[in-house]
């Protein structure tokens, strides 16, 4: 019996500033963590001061120098830039090296790829992943070796004999795949639309604790990992609020900052979840030291997505971890609710906050139902709110907040 050890890759990280040092370094901080969970261990890293990046090798040529001395040193496997390099700069980087060279995006889809559990979180990795290679065959000296991410893992790290005219077909099929499973979907949303059920849709930085929020209101059993990008596939639990209002609570895949287009394009169906609900639960972790750029990247991310005039409700999240607490305010949000989700702290706040958004979208009504209408009651109690509920000789008197959608068909 022999004991087999998978080997960890040892990466060096690289970028090139242009401005703001103290922006590269916490790029570099979150790069680091990204490699740490597609299984990397980072043994060194380096920013180089630039006007601009280097067209042909990124890195000036002294750089590159000292990058291979670092090599050398620290018996690096591979070096992972935290900016996307281009084809010719990824050909010229390994030639250089000689050793494997990768970027920010190659690990984020290597990270995509061990993580997607269903059939539709699947394809929408490997076409990413094809997306993303099928502009960088110049840079692979053999067309036939194995993928370039950390370990090798998902459909795009196969060992395949890729040409430009097979990938071309392989993204054709997967693109009406996707189609198909979008058409899916709206039909779903269309049905829901029926049933005025609203939709609350859990968004937030990646890590940030929305897959906490969602297993602790509705026991949804999802994976939960101090990582990034622990969960993948949305998940949708229905959760009754303690005014016996149903809600649908929708998870959705965590945003970062220089998120690769090419993931925003495969997971735009996914991610526009947030674009037809009714309310948005902005989970903030009020711990991290870069809290307010992690905010502008999920709003920045909310705006690509088209994701406007939507009832936003903030939760900082994580504030147990907080040695002085500041003053944590989010002025795009109509709600804000401070928690330590995972320690039960703040949810009936955010039930609360949940409750008044819903009510502030709502019609007061007043009407006597005759008692052959006597189901219609039920329904308010389920999609509305009553607030006084009186039985009359000539009917059922009813005072609720319903949905706009509904007064007509009261």
């Amino acid at each position: 019996m022999f004991e087999t050890k998978e080997t960890v890759e040892k990466i060096i990280l690289f970028a090139v500033c242009t401005g703001d040092t103290e922006a590269a370094e916490e790029s570099l901080d979150e790069l680091e963590e990204l490699v740490n969970t597609a299984g990397g261990e980072v043994v060194g890293r380096m920013i180089q001061n630039l006007e601009h990046v280097n067209n042909a090798t990124y890195l000036g040529s002294g750089k590159i120098e000292e990058l291979k001395e670092m090599i050398w040193e620290t018996e690096a496997t591979a070096v992972v830039s935290d900016d996307e390099l281009s084809p010719a700069q990824y050909k010229n980087l390994e030639d250089l090296l000689d050793v494997k060279v990768m970027d920010r995006t190659l690990v984020i889809l290597d990270i995509f790829a061990g993580r997607a559990k269903t059939a539709e979180g699947k394809i929408q990795v490997e076409l990413a992943q094809l997306r993303y290679r099928s502009t960088r065959l110049i840079g692979m000296r053999n067309l036939s070796r194995q993928g370039g991410g950390i370990g090798t893992r998902g459909p795009g790290e196969k060992k395949l004999e890729v040409d430009r005219r097979l990938i071309r077909n392989r993204i054709s099929q997967l693109k009406s795949q996707v189609q198909e499973m979008e058409s899916h979907r709206m039909v779903t949303r269309a049905k829901r639309q029926e049933n005025p059920v609203p939709v609350v849709a859990i968004v937030g930085y990646t890590n940030a604790g929305k897959s906490t929020l969602l297993n602790t209101l509705t026991n949804a059993e999802v994976l939960e990992e101090d990582k990034l990008f622990a969960t993948l596939d949305p998940t949708t639990r229905n959760y009754k609020l303690p005014n016996g209002q149903e809600i649908l609570l929708t998870d959705t895949v965590g945003f970062i900052r220089k998120l690769p287009h090419h993931l925003i394009d495969a997971f735009r169906s996914t991610l526009e979840e947030a674009k037809y609900s009714d309310i948005i639960l902005h989970v903030v972790d009020a711990s991290n030291p870069v809290m307010d750029k992690n905010v502008a990247a999920v709003y920045e991310t909310l705006k690509n997505l088209k994701v406007t005039d939507k009832l936003i409700i903030t939760i900082f999240n994580k504030i147990d971890k907080l040695e002085e607490k500041p003053i944590l305010k989010d002025f795009q949000a109509d709600y804000t609710v401070e928690a330590a989700i995972k320690k039960g702290v703040g949810l009936e706040d955010i039930n609360k906050a949940i409750e008044e958004a819903l009510t502030s979208m709502r019609v007061h009504i007043e009407k006597v139902f005759p008692y052959t209408d006597a189901g219609k009651p039920g329904l308010i109690r389920k999609y509305g709110q009553i607030l006084a509920e009186e039985y009359r000789e000539d009917g059922i008197y009813v005072e609720a907040y319903v949905p706009a959608e509904m007064v007509n068909k009261l």
